[in-house]
């Protein structure tokens, strides 16, 4: 039986099949609208660094063939064939992607979804409609993604633009080709593949007897016969993915008459060599300055009062010349900085800052108070009561969260005093962590205090927080933490200890001796925590003591 997944939702897909030759099939429609289905096969840090695994209608297949466009088949407006264990180790992330063709927006679809299909079997499914959307013109359905294993996300982000935009915020470049003459005959196009009326392949899509049919508003309709004079083409200029054009070279000078110097011997400052002189300008009119130097000032008019002569108009004071005010050197100078590339619902932006895409995940974020630094969209805040036994449970133990409740349509970025932040994502299990050292958390998990057996912690650390479901909690540090794995020798001072797995059994370790404690200059580490458990237990610590 399918699962059937929400957006945000993730799993393992060793956790769905245990094959590795899988069938993704999409099914989105609109009525009068056209949709490009995409697969983009992205490296570590989400780019396209090889256009070759763009897969799309003009390119149905990667060169190593373990992606595959097959088209549409099954009751699926497009299908795709995937063999994860051929895909080459630079390919981190799979996303898979629809844009329109044309006008509209996303809002207009009607009930769609994304599914995998496993020898035969489908084996989960994210269901989607136009209400989750606005005015967006592309979206990202679900991706597959290398993290440790390979895993599967619903996603179900909007995107505002097309095919070409969603190419270049992947790091592609688009190169426009030009249109076939009007005389030329039709064809098919060759990235249409021919409707099938056979059984689908056995590697993972399900038998015909048992595949659901086509909607009558989309689908693919039968032809067992191709017509001779097919509909007209949807692309007649298909955007793909290429390198930059280079620049056409300048023509070289002709030579100079003989026995005539040459005069244009050296280029001006600023100009190519080899290139050309520049043309004349229209009578009444002067010639622009070389590159560099500033503009002489029109005939009859002296600078500005206050502007030193030779300074260009509009340049501020102190910019040395030759320098141009905006352009290519501003954006190249924040190029490190911009935004990172979306497609997560908890997407790190740097060490000290972290962005959550709330159109994701279908519930809300608690944070705590005050963390907000910037948000994008439609987003409402409101305040995060914990009710009179839960504010006296943490006055009582030292866990208590000052919250506020983020939700809405939007994006938010949250820091805290330039900590270091860390996603820890929780499938199922839990994990126990401070409440000092919590930044934010998704509303679905679950959380309580518990205690730390023993006694005698100073700072009131005799009770911890517990988190655990599915979601992701957001974990603040003083500095780069270390992960150390829990052993029966463990110890950790208490004021460093950051988080700990839940299975692990903490145990309070003293060191105080009566003598050692009558006599000034002890060493101070007189109280510690000892972590036992199984094998795959671990601690987190800080470099940092609270």
């Amino acid at each position: 039986m399918a699962r059937e997944f929400q957006r945000g939702h993730k799993a393992k897909i060793s956790d769905l099949t245990p094959g590795t030759d899988l069938y993704v099939g999409v099914q989105i429609a609109a009525p009068g609208l056209t949709f490009d289905i995409s697969c983009f096969g992205l490296d570590a840090n989400e780019q396209l660094s090889d256009d070759r695994y763009f897969i799309f209608f003009n390119q149905p297949k990667s060169p190593e063939e373990s992606i595959q466009l097959l088209g549409a088949q099954s009751g699926d407006t497009e299908s795709f064939r995937v063999t994860l264990d051929r895909i080459p180790a630079a390919i981190q992330k799979l996303s898979f992607t629809a844009t329109l063709d044309g006008s509209g927006q996303m809002s207009q679809i009607g009930p769609g979804y994304i599914r995998i299909v496993a020898g035969g079997e489908e084996v989960v499914r994210y269901a989607f409609t136009g209400s989750e959307f606005t005015t967006e013109r592309a979206v990202m359905l679900g991706d597959f993604y290398l993290k440790d294993v390979w895993r599967f996300a619903a996603v179900g982000q909007g995107f505002d633009g097309g095919l070409d935009a969603l190419l270049k915020n992947f790091g592609g470049e688009v190169a426009e080709e030009e249109a076939p003459p009007a005389a030329a005959p039709a064809a098919a196009p060759g990235f249409a593949p021919p409707a099938q009326a056979a059984a689908p392949p056995a590697f993972g899509a399900p038998p015909a007897a048992q595949a659901p049919q086509p909607a009558p508003s989309f689908g693919a309709p039968p032809a067992p016969t191709p017509s001779p004079a097919p509909q007209q083409p949807m692309h007649a200029a298909p955007t793909i993915a290429a390198p930059l054009a280079p620049q056409t070279p300048q023509a070289p000078q002709a030579p100079s008459p003989y026995g005539q110097p040459h005069q244009p011997q050296q280029p001006q400052f600023g100009q190519v060599p080899g290139q050309g002189a520049p043309l004349a300008p229209p009578f009444g009119q002067q010639a622009p300055a070389p590159y560099g130097q500033p503009a002489p000032a029109p005939y009859g008019q002296q600078p500005p009062v206050g502007m030193p002569p030779g300074v260009p108009q509009g340049m501020p004071q102190g910019v040395p010349q030759g320098a141009p005010a905006t352009g290519a050197g501003l954006q190249a100078a924040l190029q490190p900085y911009k935004e990172a590339a979306t497609g997560q619902r908890w997407t790190p932006q740097n060490q000290q800052l972290m962005r959550v895409d709330l159109t994701m995940g279908g519930s809300g974020v608690l944070a705590r108070q005050g963390s907000m630094v910037m948000y994008q969209g439609k987003v409402d805040f409101g305040y995060k009561s914990a009710g009179f036994v839960g504010r006296a449970v943490g006055n009582a133990t030292g866990q208590e969260m000052q919250l506020m409740r983020c939700t809405g349509r939007g994006q938010v970025f949250l820091a805290e005093e330039g900590s270091h932040l860390h996603p820890i994502e929780l499938q199922g299990d839990a994990i126990c962590v401070s409440a000092e050292s919590v930044l934010a958390f998704d509303e679905s998990l679950q959380y309580e205090v518990r205690r730390v057996e023993g006694h005698g912690i100073p700072g009131g650390a005799l009770f911890t927080m517990q988190f655990q479901g599915t979601g992701t909690v957001i974990v603040k540090t003083h500095g780069t933490p270390v992960v150390l794995p829990v052993t029966p020798t463990t110890f950790a001072d208490c004021n460093a200890v950051v988080a700990w797995s839940a299975a692990s059994q903490v145990i309070v370790s003293t060191q105080v001796r009566l003598r050692r404690n009558a006599y000034p200059g002890h060493s101070g580490e007189t109280v510690n925590l000892q972590f036992r458990g199984a094998p795959g237990n671990f601690i987190v610590v800080q470099p940092y003591e609270v």
